[in-house]
């Protein structure tokens, strides 16, 4: 199980963020929870950055980003190496991800999703478990040649 989960949001998300981290405690989760802890405004690249590196760092098994749209939160979580994070909406997405591309961080636009669609997108992220399919590997490691080749 992919028990460890860090979360972190900007002042948009920071309405949301309690009501994921109260969902994922009640199902056994255990929450790194790495900010903002207020609505005064604050820059999403700082929250987006600390989850990546909790990945990165073998701190979290999963991460959680939160921002007003979910674009910079993925944009910024996707530039610390080892991170594959998604901006998701719907379920589909959100657990196809896992399955298909092992992704490790799911970015919710809290100004874009309600609460309850939110937590139904959350589990079936968490839920999910990459299958290790060949073509689901072969892909897997043509992105990770990619990161490897631009890492300095």
């Amino acid at each position: 199980m992919n028990n460890r989960i860090a979360i972190g949001c900007d002042h948009a998300g920071y309405p949301l963020k309690h009501t994921i981290i109260e969902h994922l405690k009640s199902k056994g989760f255990n929450i790194i929870d790495l900010g903002t802890n207020s609505e005064e405004a604050v820059d999403y690249p700082d929250f987006a950055q600390a989850v990546g590196e909790a990945i990165a760092d073998g701190k979290a098994d999963l991460g959680i980003v939160l921002c007003g749209s979910g674009v910079g939160a993925s944009v910024a979580a996707n530039k610390v190496p080892g991170v594959r994070a998604a901006m998701c909406h719907d379920t589909f997405s959100a657990h196809q991800g896992r399955e298909d591309d092992n992704t490790n961080v799911l970015c919710l636009g809290a100004r874009v999703i309600g609460p309850s669609l939110a937590i139904e997108v959350l589990d079936a992220f968490v839920n999910a478990k990459f299958t290790n399919a060949e073509r689901h590997l072969r892909r897997l490691n043509k992105v990770l040649a990619i990161e490897k080749k631009y890492s300095k």
